[in-house]
């Protein structure tokens, strides 16, 4: 088959961490052409969409010692082609966020790619309809105590009545600008006024859960199956587990109360077109879905011995069979 994966600039990528090389590698591993693009090499011409594609080979990482290494260089370029998308078999929508004005435009490009030809994962509509942050309101009963609002005296009072909350800015990734606000902290006014540009700005405001201090879950799943898991645990001072922030990794396992929660998203994520995902969970309860680049397959191979990359190809392959 004939792959695209619609990504960051390669060079920028790092193989011994980030899912889309794990994918993209898996892929080449089972005899699969493996194309790359970016979001400013999408064109739109009669009705279709078309890109400037690469076709790209990978020397796969391996594990030494615990650790991947990838050799230098890990990757090779053959010469670019100006293919409409309809040519390949399945193309992966896995620029990083936020999603952005620009990322929407990108997605409604992609809307235009005949279903029947070839499978866009995540589908473009459901890209365009989860907001990572608040999708998870679609499941009332696992997610925290949760509210989403510009206006200060509403999280002025939803923090007085819990005593602590997690603020989210809606667009935010990777940890950036989550704020831990507590009752009697001087600069509670100000951190609420900064985070929603003064009351223009909507954020998610969420119970702080003691339990952060164990862990922030990651959960992938694949077309609403969880295939794998591992645990992002704050260290230092830092209240957040995201490794982009620092957090350190360690081995898991899914819980029945997790099982419960993936199998409770699982029927809408499929409605949506949302394939692959990684459910965030702490202490039980779901406090995001990520469906625009998920990561942390790299991770849950290192510690429990999987190949998540190849199980995305191998469901691919059934599903375009």
């Amino acid at each position: 088959m004939n792959i695209a994966f619609i990504i960051d600039p390669i060079a920028s990528l790092d193989p011994t961490h980030d899912s889309t090389v794990a994918i993209m590698e898996a892929a080449h591993q089972r005899g699969h052409q493996v194309w790359i693009t970016t979001v400013d090499l999408l064109t739109v011409q009669t009705g279709e969409a078309w890109a400037t594609l690469t076709p790209v080979t990978f020397d796969p990482v391996v594990l030494v010692e615990g650790r991947w290494q990838a050799p230098d260089p890990w990757y090779q370029l053959g010469t670019a082609q100006f293919q409409p998308l309809t040519a390949m078999a399945a193309v992966f929508m896995r620029k990083d966020p936020p999603v952005t004005i620009p990322y929407l435009y990108v997605t409604q490009i992609l809307d235009l790619i005949d279903p029947a030809k070839t499978l866009v994962v995540n589908n473009p509509r459901g890209l365009q309809a989860a907001n990572e942050k608040l999708y998870a309101l679609n499941f009332p009963t696992a997610i925290p105590e949760t509210i989403v609002t510009a206006a200060k005296a509403v999280i002025l009072d939803f923090v007085a009545q819990q005593g602590a909350a997690v603020l989210k800015p809606l667009a935010g990734k990777a940890g950036e600008g989550i704020l831990f606000l507590e009752k009697g902290d001087r600069n509670l006014n100000s951190l609420i006024e900064i985070s929603t540009q003064w009351g223009k700005l909507p954020v998610m405001l969420q119970q702080y859960l003691p339990a952060a201090s164990e862990g922030d879950k990651r959960i992938i799943l694949l077309n609403g199956e969880a295939i794998g898991a591992v645990n992002r645990i704050p260290t230092g001072a830092d209240f957040r587990g995201n490794m982009a922030v620092g957090g350190r990794v360690a081995s898991t396992v899914i819980t029945e109360r997790e099982q419960e929660i993936c199998e409770l998203v699982a029927p809408r994520l499929r409605e949506d077109g949302l394939y692959f995902v990684g459910l965030d969970v702490i202490g039980g309860y779901l406090t995001e879905v990520n469906v625009t680049s998920p990561t942390g397959i790299r991770e849950i191979d290192r510690l429990h011995g999987l190949s998540l990359g190849q199980q995305v190809i191998e469901w691919l392959e059934t599903a375009r069979s």
